[in-house]
């Protein structure tokens, strides 16, 4: 199998392994001033001597600064706490520097710079802000003028920050044990253009909670793997490419994004490059040519078929981008070849993590931080991802126990889902930010985050194209912008800008991170597992698809061999289907459009409210989906969930039970309930609309007075419908409650909350709601107080207990 190339400009040498520099590390004294026996091909030497398991590097340029990237190569396997296998730390240039008996490591403050020829100005900016002492090194021998530097002490140090992250989690003190602690010889090793050291490093200490012990064989000892990579920086033949708001780039965040202080008067002060691999044309211009040297990503070979077949697949559709930007045979990929290190910076890789829940997957990557260079792209993606897409296909089929190819189906759509995944956190190594706004434009970005679009056909459920295949034509037209060769026209940067806002003319919309992660964001196409173009369409289309999927699920809906209680399992995502799409319809309420074009290149305002009308229909459309016919589930369901039994214990991915170990059919109508009212009473868009400045605008009391309208003041149901209705109004009255008490809420959002509820009460007093029931009359009389003690200033209000959601997108920060 071939080989990566290194960093473009020198050819790989193999270095020996430590383990056989070790057989003869008795024969060197270091009291004598004799340098150990080490291999002459690495960038910086290392010599491992295992007799008193120390570490030496070799420094012998004091004026060269390298790149230090920190890294986890084995975690801890828990979502939850975050410290997976594959984590990347922070990107850092360093530089050393003899004090004496010591050598200091440097780290370089980046982020004050002086991009100038005149050194008194490079100079002035320096002494003007700290630099970072990252360690002080022993010297142990100055043989050939090289200094030998004990890396021991370095290496075995909590260098990622593993004991910080579980004291804040809460998860317990720890701190590292140098006596179970060692250097790990197999994956230390030095290559032409990188050094990799790595460590076994033991964390003691007392753990706090369940997590830990769920994860780790003895919780009071976490043996992980910290790895250290020492990388020659790339020569000077990439151009920094400045970064743009509306591109789809990311920037290069902390040391890449900079103040430069020999900016013009004229200029802005911060700066900023994009991320991207260095490609360049073997025949510059805008003709299409072959490449100098490809863009290679490696495929771990832990992952099982036909899941690896499926990672290769989907991130094999950038090559069609780089195609269409006129690099012929730009991007490759591979499997990693037997032997080599997914840690070692040589290699793009696209890694197979398994953590003991479903969680995040992440595209990360190691750049040069002063021009935004990415010299590894660095995947990680969580094993259980691919079966929760399997459960939600299985949920919405129920193919077990039919003649029909529902099972195949079934996981036909999980690995369709893990070749867009794949495809999206490569993109992240490209350099390429969220796009969440690609579902509105017919699916044109790999770089948002996709809801299978689920078809009703004749009142059947189809899946045939529940994901996209391939990329976007967003995502072609970034990589052009951001990769293309523009060097043929006369003003390289005007014809950069003419494609971008070609793009943009073609009717394309980007949505980055920062306006599309909260619920009470503004911008309406800002949305995360969203479909279609038409939020509210949308939603009545997923609330139909959901009636025929709850009505088909029942013993068809797991395999034969599991118990009936682990169809609850399949109900959690087909009962909230639809959850990602009420946050889609409820950003049209107070929602604004915008982008991110310069002043120059806006062709009307550059903010554009949505109107009243669809506002209120967005209004109704969500109040829509808290009625009993929505919230009920099915009877014919009810008999098949029987309690959990021994093996099966209960988890957070599924309902509340308040009622033991029986299934509670008021839990999942209180969940959803929460997810719908987590929209309409969001504080950011609650001050949105008391803020409205135009006409005819939706206010806030128009919301509360719909919401109130459609729940506490609604026709009262008899019977099992009494118990829906009931629940739907206890959560309003508590968020209600919880949000007049909300300190950080705007005081006019306050105001009106204390006005409803003072109607409310006034209402309820008069008796003008009619008593059916001892259940409604129950129902009153509980309001009534709950109103009443928020009101008073004098009585000190326990909050409610609000239901327990079952997470919905992956687990884990």
């Amino acid at each position: 199998m071939s080989m990566p190339s290194s960093f473009h400009r020198f050819a790989l040498i193999a270095t020996l392994c430590f383990a056989a520099l070790s057989a003869g590390a008795d024969d060197h004294d270091t009291t004598a001033g004799v340098t150990p026996t080490v291999t002459e091909n690495g960038f910086m030497d290392l010599a491992w001597r295992q007799e008193d398991g120390e570490l030496w590097m070799a420094i012998d340029d004091l004026d060269r600064p390298v790149i230090y990237q920190g890294s986890l190569a084995r975690g801890v396997g828990s979502n939850d706490i975050g410290l997976d296998r594959g984590q990347l730390g922070a990107t850092r240039l360093v530089r050393f520097e003899r004090v004496g008996p010591r050598v200091l490591m440097i780290e370089e403050n980046l982020r004050y710079r002086a991009d100038s020829d005149d050194p008194a100005e490079r100079r002035a900016v320096a002494h003007s802000f700290a630099r970072s002492v990252l360690w002080g090194f022993d010297i142990k021998d100055t043989a050939d003028g090289r200094l030998w530097v004990d890396m021991t002490g370095f290496a075995l140090r909590d260098a990622h920050g593993l004991a910080a992250t579980l004291r804040a989690q809460g998860h317990g003190s720890f701190s590292p044990d140098s006596s179970r602690s060692s250097i790990y010889p197999p994956r230390t090793r030095a290559f032409p253009d990188n050094t990799e050291i790595e460590a076994i490093v033991t964390f003691t200490g007392e753990p706090d909670g369940r997590l830990l012990a769920s994860v780790v064989p003895d919780p009071t000892a976490i043996t992980v793997h910290l790895h250290h990579s020492f990388v020659r920086l790339p020569d000077d033949g990439y151009t920094p490419l400045a970064f743009a708001p509306r591109s789809g780039f990311l920037d290069t965040g902390y040391a890449g994004s900079f103040y430069d202080y020999a900016s013009a008067i004229d200029q802005p002060l911060e700066r900023a490059f994009v991320r991207r691999h260095r490609l360049q044309k073997k025949t510059p211009g805008d003709a299409p040519s072959d490449v100098v040297e490809p863009i290679v990503y490696y495929v771990d070979p832990g992952a099982p078929e036909p899941v690896r077949a499926a990672l290769i697949d989907g991130a094999t559709w950038w090559r069609d981008a780089f195609t269409a930007a006129g690099f012929l045979n730009a991007f490759e990929v591979r499997l990693l070849p037997d032997g080599a290190d997914p840690m070692d910076v040589r290699y793009n890789v696209i890694q197979w993590v398994h953590r003991s829940t479903r969680g995040w997957s992440y595209g990360a990557s190691v750049i040069d931080p002063r021009t935004g260079e990415i010299l590894k792209g660095h995947v990680t993606l969580g094993s259980l991802r691919v079966r929760q897409d399997r459960l939600l296909a299985e949920g919405l089929l129920s193919p077990f126990g039919k003649d029909d190819d529902g099972a195949e189906r079934a996981s036909a759509m999980a690995l369709a889902r893990i070749r867009q995944l794949s495809a999206h956190e490569v993109g992240h190594t490209l350099g390429l930010e969220h796009n969440f706004a690609g579902s509105t434009d017919n699916r044109s970005s790999v770089m948002d985050y996709p809801f299978p679009k689920i078809d009703l056909v004749a009142g059947e459920i189809r899946l045939d194209d529940a994901y996209a295949v391939g990329i976007g034509l967003w995502d072609r037209r970034a990589i052009g912008w951001g990769y293309g060769d523009f060097s043929s026209h006369d003003d390289p940067a005007a014809a950069r800008r003419a494609y971008l806002n070609a793009t943009y003319k073609m009717g394309l919309s980007f949505v980055a991170d920062r306006h599309a992660r909260r619920a009470g964001d503004a911008h309406p196409d800002g949305n995360l597992w969203d479909n279609g173009a038409d939020a509210i369409d949308e939603l009545t289309h997923l609330m139909a698809v959901r009636r025929v999927a709850l009505g088909n699920m029942g013993r068809a809906s797991i395999p034969t061999s599991q118990p009936p209680a682990t169809i609850e399992d399949a109900l959690v995502p087909i009962y909230l289907l639809h959850r990602y799409q009420l946050q889609a319809v409820g950003k049209l309420i107070a929602g604004q459009y915008f982008d991110y074009a310069p002043a120059g290149a806006l062709d009307g305002p550059a903010v554009r409210p949505v109107e009243e009308s669809r506002q209120r229909a967005a209004l109704d459309a969500l109040l829509s989906t808290l009625t009993p016919r929505e919230l009920a589930v099915p009877p014919s369901l009810m008999s098949y969930l029987a309690p959990r039994p021994p093996g099966f214990p209960d988890t957070r991915e599924l309902f509340d039970h308040p009622t033991g170990f029986t299934f509670d059919r008021a839990a999942p109508p209180a969940a959803l309930t929460e997810l719908c009212l987590d929209v309409l009473l969001d504080p950011t868009r609650a001050a949105r609309l008391t803020r409205a400045n135009y006409e005819n605008a939706l206010d806030f009391h128009d919301l509360l007075e719909t919401l109130v309208a459609s729940t506490l003041r609604a026709n009262r149901s008899r019977n099992n419908d009494a118990l829906l209705q009931q629940t739907v109004n206890f959560a309003v009255i508590r968020r209600l409650i919880g949000l007049l008490h909300n300190g950080d809420a705007d005081p006019a959002v306050r105001a009106a909350v204390r006005f409803v509820l003072t109607e409310v009460e006034r209402e309820n007093d008069a008796g003008r709601y009619p008593e059916p029931s001892v259940s409604w009359q129950a129902h009153d009389q509980w309001i009534g107080a709950l109103i009443k003690q928020a009101l008073s200033t004098n009585v000190e209000m326990p909050s409610p207990v609000a239901p327990t959601v079952p997470p919905g997108s992956p687990i884990g920060q």
